[in-house]
């Protein structure tokens, strides 16, 4: 159950992130199914990344221990931060490409 959220928490705050990032930025709107892809994409991946910087769910709460075994409150907000901003970063990408191909 813990491992599916946390899958899930990340996807879909990095889906709301590429979306909002879409909405607030025009120029960074890849569309919407292209903001919710990228942005779970980003969600998901950007745990890891964050993880490796120190700035994870151990570095949240600070005890190892908590994070790896139990779903606590520092790991849920680690996962809807870090979610949210790896999808917005993703999917504002997302629609900075596709802007420029339709440019050219």
């Amino acid at each position: 159950m813990e491992m599916i959220l946390g899958l899930l928490i990340p996807a879909l705050s990095g889906a709301a992130g590429g979306n909002i990032i879409g909405k607030v930025a025009g120029a960074l709107n890849g569309g919407n199914m292209m903001n919710t892809v990228l942005g779970a994409v980003g969600g998901v991946g950007a745990g890891p990344i964050l993880g490796m910087l120190g700035m994870g769910a151990v570095a949240a709460t600070g005890d190892a221990g908590a994070a790896a075994g139990g779903f606590d409150i520092g790991s849920l907000v680690a996962g809807v931060v870090g979610g949210g901003a790896g999808g917005a970063a993703l999917g504002g990408i997302g629609g900075i490409v596709k802007n420029m191909m339709n440019k050219g």
